[in-house]
């Protein structure tokens, strides 16, 4: 399995920006994704960047939120723009090997630790 760290989260305000960074170990050709889990909620998917940069995203999060990947610095991120208090969680990366548009948290065996996203009103 490959390891994952995320980084990147903090506190914003509503409108604003965060970018979030999701390093992995070793060379990197899996189909990787983006979740959050906000208090009491299940984990959900946000976004997902396949290793030919096709990518798909949750309806929620479509028109304000990038995912991209650098192959060569074996990272992903996650550019979120136009924050709202409801994008408030722990935000995930995970890797899975499977491809096609897979939105199930079982579905990707290897996961990073989280990062928080604070979104204020």
């Amino acid at each position: 399995q490959v390891q994952l760290v995320e980084s990147g989260g903090g506190s914003v305000q509503a409108g604003g920006s965060l970018r979030l960074s999701c390093a992995a170990s070793g060379q990197n050709r899996y189909t990787m994704g983006w979740f959050r889990q906000a208090p009491g909620k299940d984990r959900e998917f946000v976004a997902q960047i396949r290793s030919g940069s096709s990518t798909y995203y949750a309806d929620s999060v479509k028109g304000r939120f990038t995912i991209s990947r650098d192959n060569a610095k074996n990272t992903v991120y996650l550019q979120m723009n136009s924050l709202k208090p409801e994008d408030t969680a722990v935000y995930y990366c995970a890797a899975t090997q499977f491809t096609g548009v897979i939105t199930i948290p079982s579905m990707y065996p290897s996961w990073g630790q989280g990062t928080q996203v604070t979104v204020s009103s």
